[in-house]
């Protein structure tokens, strides 16, 4: 949550803010996310205006999840940028009577802010969405799962299942001659 109050209802005032938080929970998808209670950067300006406080600048974190190739561990920073109004409850209720009914207008509480909303649906979208350990990661061998980036010449000897039976002739054979 942030204050408000010093701005008053002067459209133009403004203020900037620079702060460190705790994520919530659930920031991220199933792959990759910001951990909860890691340390999230705030750099925001608020800014009122006629409707309400505009809120801009950007929000820094750091991204922890799993290659989807290879499983390992990835970790990258999230810079996202952030910009959204926060309507006075009076603009809010007088645009629903009109039938302006917006589900997406985020309404002050008081003097203010709630920014929990608007961080994840500015950090949400700028995670990857198939996270790689590294751009060319080969992933895991099919067969054994086995790392193929630990052991690039990793191979299995593979016998074509229709040739199969000819092996074991094969071998019957031999044993003949050598009787």
């Amino acid at each position: 949550m942030l204050e408000t109050h010093e701005l008053g209802r002067r459209p133009g005032s403004m203020r900037t803010v620079q702060r460190t938080v705790a994520a919530p929970d659930d920031l991220g998808s199933g792959m990759i996310g910001i951990p909860p209670g890691n340390d999230l950067e705030l750099d925001v300006r608020l800014e009122a205006v006629m409707e309400g406080v505009l809120v801009t600048g950007s929000i820094r974190g750091e991204a922890v999840g799993e290659c989807v190739r290879c499983l390992e561990r990835v970790v990258e920073d999230v810079d996202a940028p952030l910009q959204e109004l926060y309507v006075y409850p009076e603009r809010a209720e007088a645009a629903a009577q009109s039938g302006d009914d917006d589900e997406d207008v985020r309404e002050l509480e008081g003097d203010l802010v709630d920014l929990e909303p608007a961080l994840r649906d500015a950090i949400v979208p700028v995670l990857p969405f198939r996270p790689l350990c590294r751009p060319d990661c080969p992933g895991l061998c099919s067969e054994c799962g086995e790392r193929l980036a630990d052991d690039p010449d990793h191979t299995h000897e593979t016998i074509d299942p229709r040739w199969a039976a000819l092996g074991s002739l094969a071998g019957t054979d031999d044993e003949k001659r050598e009787s």
